[in-house]
């Protein structure tokens, strides 16, 4: 189950889901955006849980970065570490993952433990 980031899914729905798929035995991450700067495309609270065969759901920016967040939660659920991504226009990561509204955003991703 791929969520395609032109819906839209309350932060209820995206942890309900986590919740499931870690009963289900998958790994599990969770992306929440902690920051942000300008024009930024989601807001504080935005969230997307991403199983470890890299199937999503939610919101960290309305499709720009999801892609590179998906990647980035799949190694902390390897790793088990949490880690802050930061994205901004003027980040040349940002032009790269499609992160080009002319704000910033950082986004804590962690893997869900027992």
């Amino acid at each position: 189950m791929t969520d395609t980031s032109s819906r839209e899914f309350d932060h209820e729905k995206v942890l309900e889901q986590a919740a499931r798929w870690k009963a289900e035995g998958h790994g599990v991450a969770l992306a929440t955006v902690i920051e942000t700067w300008g024009s930024a495309p989601r807001p504080v609270g935005s969230q997307l849980a991403i199983r470890d065969d890299a199937a999503f759901i939610g919101s960290v920016s309305g499709g720009c970065i999801e892609g590179d967040v998906v990647t980035r939660a799949l190694d902390a659920m390897e790793s088990g570490k949490p880690e802050i991504l930061e994205y901004g226009v003027s980040d040349a990561k940002a032009w790269e993952v499609g992160l080009a509204c002319g704000g910033r955003i950082r986004v804590f991703v962690e893997p869900v433990t027992a």
